[in-house]
């Protein structure tokens, strides 16, 4: 028996040697920049060889990760760059530079190839040294049971026949976070997907902050339009009040959780807590939390719990585990029972939905979960949705929620999105300072052709809607930007999208006059409704405006930079209206309108295009590197 003992115990110590090892951890950080620029690469992959441990890096190229301790290797890896492994010995700090190599996305895309079907696959001409064309297989099928609402792209409008555009403000930025996923894991986004006012309203713009009671500004320019010198491109942005957090009213939040066997993955419920644990950081003292979990049932798994309970809130969060079904609805009943119940007069109460969007049990359509929360609206909360994962994600069901019910929608891809939304944009996110906002757009005919309104497909508005303050629109939150883009087809220009119709027969065709003054110098007039968010009947702003023939080079870098990120969008789309519009000329229209760009998102966008450029099939210039 001791013969045993003796033999089994020097097996147990190295066992329990291993495990003591594994247990001991180090921080490793770093900086990961381009070879060739020197500038950071945003979004970098940082894998622990062997292991499921893995971040990314930040949008200043830099990241933290923790390692278990002995003999492990690093790996980098990004769109369109030479994968790195680095083994990390004693060094704690690591600083890596990446080389860019065309033949490393189609490596990265090659990886994700199912022998299944060789029809699953794109395939684009093949590289050599003097086309610079390269060959790229992506899978097509690796999201196929993802879900997005079609869009049909607005079209050109007669001035003449249809002087009015009416839409309801957008400032949902879920569209571009979600994109950014699918060109990081070397694919291209379907075009449904690509929802080009998010784009947009991704980023902020340096507008003036409101002089007077309204609680925004409201803002023009007019340029020509860069894919196509003879139209006009005209940018109208909003800009919301900046509050500070302590001047912000108290909160009811009740975070909604998906704990269901879809979101049992890593980019799903552990990015999710993480994210939630971040917001829960924000918290003040007079703000409180309940938590509601969803999975085949839904139940309340945190009572309204104060701001400054803060390890109590987090402990709760970290204890959610997914397993079963996704009764979805079940779920956002109990969440706005239990906001009611806990409602602050003149506070922020609002629900926080946390999911991929699958839901399987009990009401589950597009058009039932739209009924289910036009009629929780009503109660006075808002809504935030945030949308995680990749493979099942039904973008088409939170695009509605966030839509229908009073609220604002963001795909978190990853943790520095996290931080994007619930940290750096915490007051937009969260408080809204101006609900059922609506703009309304008069052209005049003397000075305008056609017009299009750019994005916004899901947010037009009949023009009779404007006036009628029982119609919902979209919410403005504290210091967000909203833009629009229109372009415009001066009178007097052919274009192949002038219209061509003939004379009716039944009455005349409507002459354009001249007599007033005006005509001839506003382009157009800008109308705008709005409520503040406890109140039901709307005030209105109105704003004519003059087109001072500012040339391109003239214009802000806003200015140039919204156009960029739209001809992206009508790129990544296929649009009939991208014109003139090429990878190249884009490249060359962004740069310079990046500016200071102090977060580096800007930045991180051209790296974007740069990596879309590749995964097209247009053909490379030697300067995609540069």
């Amino acid at each position: 028996m001791k013969k045993i003992v003796f033999c089994v115990l020097p097996l147990l110590l190295i066992i329990f040697a291993s495990a003591l090892n594994t247990l001991i951890a180090k921080n490793i950080s770093g900086a990961v920049t381009d070879l060739q620029t020197n500038a950071p690469l945003p979004g970098v992959s940082v894998l622990v060889k062997g292991s499921q441990l893995s971040t990314y890096t930040d949008t200043k190229g830099t990241y933290k990760i923790t390692v278990p301790d002995g003999d492990v290797t690093l790996i980098f890896s990004y769109v369109g760059y030479q994968r790195k492994e680095v083994p990390v010995g004693n060094k704690a700090t690591i600083n890596v530079q990446m080389e860019a190599s065309h033949q490393a996305l189609a490596e990265v895309a090659i990886r994700g190839y199912s022998a299944k079907s060789k029809q699953a696959m794109n395939v684009a001409p093949s590289i050599n040294a003097h086309t610079l064309h390269c060959e790229i297989v992506i899978p097509r099928d690796l999201n196929s049971d993802e879900s997005y609402a079609g869009i049909i792209e607005n079209r050109f409008q007669s001035a003449k026949n249809n002087p009015l555009s009416t839409f309801g403000i957008d400032v949902d930025a879920a569209s571009y976070s979600n994109l950014r996923r699918f060109i990081n894991n070397g694919q291209l986004p379907p075009k449904d997907a690509v929802r080009i006012e998010e784009m947009i309203n991704y980023f902020s713009y340096n507008y003036p902050q409101p002089d007077n009671d309204a609680p925004f500004s409201v803002n023009s320019e007019i340029s020509e339009a860069p894919w196509n010198p003879q139209h006009r491109l005209v940018k109208i942005g909003l800009q919301g009040k900046k509050v500070n957090t302590d001047k912000l009213p108290p909160s009811n939040l009740v975070f909604l959780i998906d704990v269901s066997g879809s979101m049992n993955q890593a980019n799903k419920l552990p990015l999710l807590k993480s994210s939630l644990k971040m917001l829960v950081g924000q918290l003040r003292d007079e703000d409180k939390v309940s938590i509601v979990v969803y999975a085949g049932a839904a139940g309340l798994v945190l009572a309204p719990t104060p701001g400054d309970k803060k390890q109590t809130i987090t402990d709760a969060i970290e204890k959610l585990s997914a397993g079963g079904s996704t009764a979805g609805g079940e779920g956002i009943k109990l969440a706005y029972n239990t906001a009611r119940e806990n409602f602050i007069k003149g506070g922020n109460n609002r629900v926080i939905l946390a999911t991929d969007g699958d839901f399987n049990v009990g009401v589950s359509s597009d058009s039932e979960m739209q009924s289910l929360i036009e009629k929780q609206r009503e109660s006075g909360v808002f809504l935030t949705v945030l949308g995680y994962g990749m493979g099942n994600y039904k973008d088409s069901k939170m695009e509605i929620l966030a839509n229908k019910g009073n609220g604002n929608y963001a795909y978190i891809d990853n943790i520095n999105e996290a931080r994007k939304v619930l940290v750096n944009e915490f007051g937009g996110t969260l408080f809204t300072i101006a609900k059922d906002v609506k703009l309304q757009v008069e052209f005049n005919p003397a000075k305008v052709q056609m017009y299009r309104l750019i994005g916004y497909e899901n947010r037009l508005l009949n023009k009779e809607d404007f006036n009628n303050d029982k119609k919902d629109a979209g919410d403005l939150g504290a210091g967000h930007t909203v833009t629009a883009l229109y372009e415009v087809i001066p009178t007097g220009v052919k274009s192949k999208f002038s219209e061509s119709v003939d004379d009716l027969k039944y009455q005349k065709t409507k002459e354009v006059d001249l007599s007033n003054a005006a005509n001839g110098n506003e382009l157009f007039t800008v109308k705008l409704r709005y409520k503040k968010p406890d109140e039901d009947v709307s005030k209105l702003i109105v704003k004519p405006v003059i087109d001072e023939r500012a040339s391109w080079a003239k214009t802000s870098g806003d200015f140039r930079f919204a156009a960029s990120v739209a001809a992206f969008g009508m790129l990544l789309r296929n649009s009939e209206f991208k014109q003139q519009t090429t990878y190249e000329k884009l490249i060359s229209w962004l740069k310079p309108a990046i500016g200071s760009d102090e977060e580096g998102y800007r930045k991180e966008l051209l790296n974007l295009v740069k990596s879309a450029q590749l995964l097209s099939n247009e053909p490379l210039s030697s300067s995609i590197n540069k």
